[in-house]
């Protein structure tokens, strides 16, 4: 009886299992790309095409080529951020969001035909070697380092490895040939370039990008700036092209009180999502001065609109690159990326600070080339700003949107930089080469100075330097002679610069470039004020 009973529900139950499997099985494809429920596996007609230039071209054709320039042509057709990132590339740009890499912790510099280490990190495999600032690499392995010039790329692919693979190098120190086996490990890149005080109270923060390191180093020093009597902050953000969003948007959440807005990003697929302040921040009073030019981009300037949208900072600089678009990375079958614009993000006040890209790629990132050559980096009077989208901040200041974000106090841009001898000895890379020869003949002179500071006071280069410096330049074809009295001050201080780096990194470099820095001495007025 029950057995007769369940055959005359059975086809009942199949009809109801069959349609719940149809509706989920609805549900599932339609929340595929580009697959309807009615889906024929109908082929588009580039894998048409692809297919028959496969089968039927004339020549043998790479086809995985013809598939990237594809996507390379589609993507040109989008904003000039939605980019493909091809597999053999796609490590280097994760290991720069996520702050470290696995090698042997050296910093390294090409002279000549040969990498001359001009680093060793703290606590990386190369300092457990014994590896030393002015180390000569003649091999990698097997690898022949000299005789021929290579790329920077070539020598870090032969560096870097998997964490606890080991790499032999053979080296040079003192005329005297070296073999050290090191074991590659996590190298972090800091996000700080330096963090010090200055005097009067006031300290100097530079990050070089955001990556998922940044706020807490980031905190790290600004708590150690604290205990050295902190009262007022330069944050230096010129060059940071960006990184991640959340980082910039912790770092803003220390400047700004209460629940304040911070930024929000919305975008046809992406709903409305604000980010706001969660928390007491380590330095929401007291005189804060944000520095950038026309390399800030991003994230940095997610972090500057929402200080200046509540006249939180002082902005001190040029006008900022423009970028108001976010993008997520999706990873793909042959392992590259896809790292495409899903939003827009807007600043407190509401204005999103894109520059026009319907022009195309190549217009959009000469415009930054041509602000040069229309005099806005000389002229805050050439400044362009979209005067439609105006906007007003806290207190009644105007800003602007659609064009990057404008400072509050101009400092043009050093024409010194522009002069054919100086640009010279900067591209030849005279200056780093000079300040390398000059450490490693008075490295025992050198070691007598405790810190930056000590050096910055107390160090200065004789004239009988500057002559040997024009020896070494003309080498180059570069003649010193032509440099003015303006410009010699200028090399020298570049000079001791670059001495610095090579002792304390590049928090000496710039605790000593910092000295003659106009957008330092502007800051300095400001803050007197």
């Amino acid at each position: 009886m029950i057995n007769k009973k369940f055959q005359v529900w059975l086809p009942l139950l199949f009809s109801i299992t069959m349609i719940a499997g149809m509706y989920i099985g609805y549900k599932m494809r339609d929340n595929m790309p580009g697959k309807s429920f009615f889906y024929t596996g109908k082929r588009k007609p580039v894998e048409e095409i692809i297919d028959l230039i496969q089968h039927k071209y004339v020549d043998e054709v790479k086809t995985e080529e013809l598939a990237d320039t594809a996507i390379q042509a589609m993507l040109s057709k989008l904003d000039p951020h939605s980019v493909l990132i091809q597999a053999g590339q796609l490590q280097l740009a994760n290991e720069d969001l996520a702050g470290k890499f696995f090698g042997i912790g050296i910093e390294f510099n090409i002279f000549g035909d040969t990498l001359n280490v001009i680093s060793v990190i703290k606590a990386g495999p190369g300092e457990k070697a014994g590896l030393m600032t002015g180390d000569k690499f003649l091999k990698v392995g097997d690898s022949i380092l000299t005789g021929k010039k290579m790329m920077a790329d070539h020598y870090r692919k032969l560096l870097r490895g998997d964490r606890g693979t080991q790499v032999q190098i053979t080296f040079l120190r003192d005329g005297i040939q070296k073999q050290v086996i090191l074991t590659r490990d996590a190298i972090t890149m800091s996000s700080v370039d330096a963090g010090y005080m200055m005097d009067g109270g006031t300290g100097y923060i530079r990050l070089n990008k955001f990556s998922s390191q940044t706020y807490r180093e980031f905190m790290e020093t600004l708590e150690s700036l604290k205990k050295q009597g902190l009262l007022k902050l330069i944050l230096d953000l010129r060059g940071n092209g960006g990184g991640i969003l959340d980082e910039a948007v912790e770092i803003a959440d220390e400047f700004l009180e209460g629940d304040k807005l911070i930024t929000y990003t919305e975008g046809k697929h992406a709903e409305k999502k604000e980010y706001r302040c969660r928390r007491e921040g380590q330095f929401e009073k007291g005189p804060l001065v944000v520095l950038a030019d026309e390399g800030t981009a991003s994230a940095s300037e997610v972090l500057i609109g929402a200080l200046q949208d509540w006249d939180r900072a002082i902005v001190i600089g040029r006008r900022t690159f423009g970028k108001g678009l976010v993008q997520e990375q999706f990873d793909l079958s042959d392992h590259s990326a896809l790292r495409l614009t899903i939003a827009r993000y807007y600043t407190p006040s509401g204005r999103n600070i894109q520059r026009p890209y319907s022009s195309g790629e190549k217009v959009y990132y000469e415009e930054i080339i041509n602000r040069f050559h229309d005099g806005e980096t000389q002229s805050m009077d050439s400044v362009k700003n979209d005067t439609s989208k105006v906007y007003k901040t806290r207190l009644g200041k105007k800003i602007y949107g659609g064009g990057g974000i404008s400072p509050d106090f101009f400092v043009p841009q050093d024409t010194s930089l522009h002069n054919p001898v100086e640009a010279k000895l900067f591209v030849k890379g005279t200056i780093q080469s000079f300040a390398y020869q000059y450490y490693l003949q008075h490295r025992q002179e050198l070691s007598r100075f405790r810190s930056a500071k000590e050096f910055k006071d107390h160090f200065a280069l004789a004239d009988q330097d500057w002559h040997q410096f024009g020896i070494l330049a003309a080498k180059d074809s570069i003649y010193t002679t032509k440099i003015n009295n303006t410009g010699k001050t200028y090399l020298m201080g570049m000079l001791k610069a670059n001495i610095a780096r090579l002792i304390w990194r590049m928090e000496g470099y710039f605790e000593i470039s910092n000295t003659i820095d106009d957008f330092i001495k502007m800051s300095q007025k400001v803050m007197e004020k």
